[in-house]
């Protein structure tokens, strides 16, 4: 394993302060030219984009998914070094696998990296940007001398991989990817779709209460499930947890680490501060109609968390750079509605259902991104609807 003091001694940290007080955007050697940060500080966590195993150049370094989940955890670990952290504060983690396959092999290596109370961690498989890579991650971290309290329910078993069931760091809480076991043993709860969407969100409700919350303290949310057929059966599982104000959403179409599991879901919840749901305004500035499922986005204290949007019309049903700039317009006005603006934004997932559209996304979100860039993440995934080519996610911190 290389360390991060290895991967420091050949690049030089720096750190420069946004505009805006209080952000902070973090950049590890020379910059490149790319439409995202290495990682942004703000509001008391640090946002660090999807990472791959590239060298300081920003070539990927060859090798197997052992090699390559080593070098981008040494990435990682440089990045949060210079943002006044370490990996072992990291709160939350998506991984990313271009093989499903590879899950063991990475697991051996990433448990090197956190030898006790590991982060939260969702890991789904997706295809890569680099058609190379085989791994991608990001992560949210707390600075040092932060809280950094490992959630486990009592009776829960402490399971034989690598994450943590839930991080609180001060108000928040950061769930891991959850799927349809039974945490007191961690067997397989069979079912259909709104069985095992009940089972991630009931094993939630636990993890939420040994925090001291509840399933309304929940702000953002991740779904990933196997087939897209499946999605509105999903939703009238999940809707029954979040009968008011139901956090900011994105569902995708996504592999998950074991044939059995249909759904995974991954929560963010706040305590103790008020919460506010957004309901996009129309083009016109009229109000705009909520959804049952979810929250254009949920403010909560200084952050908003907006749901994953698209921008997808008849209009523009081939055109990802249409496609993407309709839906930096929907989020810009959700932004606005929450009193919030693109200088806020911080972190960012980019859901492209094919990767050779990376280029054409990337020239439309330049045109409302030229400078500041939050941290991102971008991969291909499907998405619930069928004309979709781009889905958007985004945290802002005021």
């Amino acid at each position: 394993m290389r360390s991060a003091a290895a991967v420091l001694s050949c690049l030089i940290a720096v750190t420069t302060c946004a505009a805006q007080a209080g952000k902070e955007i973090v950049q590890v050697g020379p910059a490149m030219n790319y439409p995202f940060s290495q990682a942004v500080k703000a509001g008391g966590f640090i946002y660090v984009c999807g990472s791959m195993a590239t060298d300081e150049s920003g070539r990927l370094v060859p090798g197997d998914i052992k090699a390559q989940t080593a070098r981008t955890l040494d990435n990682i670990s440089a990045i949060l070094k210079a943002a006044g952290s370490s990996i072992r504060n990291a709160a939350s983690v998506t991984v990313y696998l271009k093989n499903p396959a590879d899950f063991g092999a990475m697991n051996e290596v990433y448990r090197t990296y956190w030898p006790a109370d590991p982060p939260a961690r969702t890991t789904v498989a997706a295809n890569l940007v680099n058609p190379d890579g085989l791994v991608e991650i990001s992560m949210v971290a707390v600075p040092n001398g932060a809280e950094r309290r490992v959630i486990r329910p009592q009776g829960w078993v402490a399971g034989s991989l690598p994450f943590s069931y839930g991080i609180l760091s001060g108000d928040t809480l950061f769930l891991a990817g959850l799927v349809s076991r039974n945490g007191k043993d961690n067997s397989v709860v069979a079912g259909d779709i709104q069985v095992q969407t009940r089972a991630a969100l009931d094993n939630a409700g636990e993890i939420l209460k040994a925090a001291g919350m509840t399933h309304a303290d929940a702000v953002s949310s991740r779904v990933f499930i196997t087939d897209t057929a499946i999605f509105q059966d999903m939703n009238a599982a999940y809707r029954s947890y979040f009968v008011k104000d139901p956090p900011a959403r994105a569902t995708v179409k996504a592999g998950l680490m074991g044939p059995e599991f249909l759904v995974e879901i991954t929560l963010v919840a706040v305590k103790g501060v008020n919460k506010e749901a957004i309901t996009t305004p129309n083009a016109d500035g009229s109000p705009g109609q909520s959804n049952p499922n979810f929250s254009s986005a949920v403010r909560t204290g200084n952050r908003l968390y907006v749901a994953g949007m698209m921008g997808n019309t008849e209009a523009n049903r081939s055109d990802i750079r249409g496609q993407t700039r309709e839906t930096l317009l929907r989020i810009g006005r959700t932004l606005k509605a929450a009193g919030f603006d693109w200088s806020n934004v911080v972190d960012a997932i980019v859901y492209l259902t094919d990767v050779k559209n990376f280029g054409g996304m990337n020239e439309a979100y330049r045109e409302t991104f030229t400078r500041e860039f939050p941290a991102r993440a971008t991969v291909e995934t499907g998405l619930v609807a069928p004309d979709g080519l781009v889905e958007i996610m985004f945290t802002a911190v005021k």
